[in-house]
């Protein structure tokens, strides 16, 4: 796992440092440095030693000193998509056409601040001259530079009249191979020469075909990361996991390749911006597996710990990575294209109200996502009532949540109604309710109706899910065609089908309890009572028993009922569940 999250790591890390190591950041612009730095460009004779000894420094193995050898020229006429590119051939170039013309003596060349142009050498195809800028700096000019590759050409049969045999291996390799090939190779047959685009042929090919090679290699490796994985979620790794390597690895080859050609400037700039694009997205695409493999590696954590925080940050933390990762992409292509990207950001100021309206809904969506995670309102796999709206939470992300309905449809709820909307969380129930009345007959027996309460108790605190510590079944009322016995418990179940099969279980128990106690359940009934007409004699009214005398039989009755079950004198303590 450690090994491919920093194989994954190294790659994006290549993709957007190999975008960002081509923009033309060591040539800087002219009039900065001129108002940074006029030293050693004052006069022909400084920007001619600077440009040798900065060469020479060069060939003694200090690369950095190309900067100062670029300051030399005047590269204000090359588009700046390709500026670095073209400015580094065009030093060794420039460099390898003074040493086939002559030695330079310093001490010749004038040391004047202003004058005309310096002329070191004139060719049938061009000259090389140094000409003084408007801002006072001497630079070997844009015709200079425009006409090198013409000089190269002429002055290809002589050989360099420097004395160290180390300094051919600096001259360009185009410049080098292009010697050596025959005259047909070397005719222009269709904007460029024919060994250019016999170049551009290979170059292409050979990265396809190690786009080919390094992504079906990489296949091989994911497959025996997921053989040897002891992570589960990591199994279901795509094969393609480390496909943005193999393309990164093709654009690296044609990047080399087009450099080595010195490609004109046209060609260049379309050849290589493509190039730079195809870097970038890569760089963007390897960073998104990056992001998906360890939010891989999250959800499994996340589903061994207890808390369900984490299963909601999860999400949440993949798509932040994503929109960063998309950002800094997008950046680093806009520069890479030599786009202001600060004046592009700077004119969002122009219309900052309208998109400070427009970006209310977004913002109240963030802080409701916040709010969700701080306060937990919910989690993932809740059952909620939102509004009108009830369902299980299925994810949690930054502009919205969806909600999977018990018809099975996915509602979409923006985050910013949960600041102010009122939540029901049914998932966060510790106990889930059951009130209901069973209704026996009217003809039961009491003693059979407090034997059967009894017997349901008894159900209650043998069942593995029941609350234990609080329930309730009594005879609670007495109803127009049954005795309703009250049964009020409490589930603890983790989620709602287990309690439904709790909930069944508990309710057949009832009704094989009452089934073996002989106690019959009630329905709806309606009791018609028929009455025959007397035969015109009606009872005595002397003969009834006095009020007083019924009132009497009644209270003593009352009283051997509640004497039976303990009189006023025998109260009973509070329930408890003990």
């Amino acid at each position: 796992m450690k090994k491919l999250l920093l194989c994954l790591l190294l790659m994006t890390q290549l993709g957007f440092s190999f975008a960002a190591d081509s923009r033309p950041a060591a040539v800087a612009d002219n009039s900065s440095l001129a108002a940074l730095n006029l030293k050693g460009l004052s006069s022909p004779r400084e920007t001619f030693s600077r440009f040798l000894h900065s060469m020479n420094d060069i060939k003694r193995g200090d690369a950095t000193r190309i900067n100062d050898a670029i300051a030399t020229l005047d590269v204000s006429a090359i588009n700046p998509l390709i500026r670095d590119e073209k400015a580094r051939d065009l030093a060794w170039t420039l460099l390898e056409a003074i040493d086939k013309t002559k030695i330079v003596n310093l001490h010749e060349v004038p040391a004047r601040k202003t004058g005309v142009t310096y002329l070191f050498a004139h060719y049938d195809n061009g000259r090389i001259a140094i000409q003084q800028q408007n801002d006072g700096r001497w630079l070997f000019s844009r015709q200079t530079l425009a006409s090198l590759p013409a000089i190269i050409d002429e002055l290809s049969a002589k050989k360099s009249l420097k004395t160290e045999d180390s300094s051919a291996q600096y001259t360009p390799w185009h410049i080098q191979f292009r010697q050596q090939l025959a005259e047909p190779f070397r005719k222009r047959s269709f904007l460029l020469e024919n060994w250019k685009w016999l170049g551009i042929l290979i170059i292409i090919a050979l990265g396809i075909i190690a786009d080919k090679l390094c992504s079906f290699s990489l296949q091989l490796s994911v497959r025996r990361f997921r053989a040897r994985t002891a992570i589960t979620a990591l199994k279901d790794t795509p094969d393609d996991l480390l496909r943005p390597l193999a393309i990164l690895m093709m654009a690296s080859i044609w990047w080399a390749g087009l450099n080595l050609l010195a490609l004109p400037d046209q060609a260049m700039i379309i050849l290589l911006v493509a190039v730079k694009v195809l870097v970038g997205m890569a760089g963007i695409w390897s960073a998104y597996r990056l992001v998906d493999l360890v939010t891989l590696f999250l959800r499994d954590k996340a589903a061994q710990t207890e808390t369900k925080v984490d299963d909601v940050l999860v999400p949440l933390i993949r798509k932040t990575l994503k929109v960063f990762v998309t950002v800094v992409g997008i950046t680093f292509i806009a520069s890479n294209l030599n786009l202001n990207v600060s004046s592009l950001l700077a004119s969002l100021g122009l219309g900052g109200l309208a998109f400070a309206l427009a970006a209310k809904d977004v913002v109240q969506n963030l802080f409701g996502s916040i709010t969700v995670i701080l306060d937990r309102t919910f989690h993932t796999g809740d059952w909620i009532v939102v509004n009108d709206i009830e369902g299980s939470v299925e994810e949690v992300g930054l502009r919205s949540t969806k909600v999977r309905t018990f018809y099975d449809s996915l509602i979409t709820l923006p985050n910013s109604i949960f600041i102010t909307a009122k939540v029901d969380n049914m998932g966060q129930r510790r106990y889930r309710r059951l009130k209901c009345n069973v209704s026996l007959t009217y003809d039961t027996p009491a003693d059979k109706i407090e034997a059967f309460c009894e017997g349901v108790r008894e159900l209650i605190r043998l069942h593995p899910y029941m609350r234990k510590d609080y329930y309730h079944v009594y005879l609670n009322s007495l109803g127009a065609s049954s005795l309703d016995v009250l049964v009020y418990v409490f589930w603890e179940t983790p989620d709602w089908a287990t309690e439904l099969r709790e909930r069944q279980r508990f309710l057949l128990d009832i009704l094989r309890l009452a089934k073996a106690q002989q106690v019959d359940m009630a329905f709806p009934t309606q009791t018609l009572h028929l009455i025959t007409p007397d035969d015109g004699s009606s009872l005595d009214e002397s003969a009834k028993p006095p009020l007083a005398e019924l009132n009497e039989k009644s209270r003593l009755a009352a009283r051997d009922i509640a004497g039976e079950n303990g009189g006023a004198a025998d109260k009973a303590p509070p329930v408890s569940f003990n």
